[in-house]
């Protein structure tokens, strides 16, 4: 995955932070919204563009577009850091393979120690049982 080749396709627009701050909150675009058209890169494969819009598909909207959200700092250029790292690590995830499960055979002690478990319940019970035949 060429990641400066990714980079050079995101867009970054910049809105007003909500919440608490006083005055400077009202001042300062800070908040760093990250776009990404998944369907226009010409970085990577269209394999791997299909396995991005079947994972990511609730984070793209209906143009194919990516959208990631960055506030949690003040300084805009430092959301701007954030939102790349959380982009960047969303897509590699997204892009590693799922490794298939290897079925595993049970111990063959396992199996004597849950039969052997059986058999004790068994007695167990067994033993509270009366006995009518006096």
């Amino acid at each position: 995955m060429n990641i400066t080749g990714i980079i050079g396709e995101l867009t970054f627009k910049f809105s007003r932070s909500g919440g608490a701050g006083g005055q400077h909150v009202n001042k300062v675009s800070s908040k760093v919204t990250l776009q990404w058209n998944v369907e226009q890169s010409t970085v990577l494969s269209a394999e791997e563009k299909a396995i991005l819009t079947e994972k990511l598909s609730n984070r793209i909207n209906k143009e194919g577009i990516l959208q990631l959200e960055a506030d949690i700092d003040r300084s805009q250029l430092r959301n701007k850091e954030i939102a790349i790292d959380r982009f960047l690590h969303l897509v590699k995830d997204a892009l590693l393979p799922i490794k298939p499960r290897k079925k595993t055979k049970i111990p063959y002690s396992s199996v004597l120690k849950r039969l052997d478990r059986k058999k004790q319940q068994a007695q167990l019970k067994a033993s509270r049982r009366r006995n009518f035949e006096d």
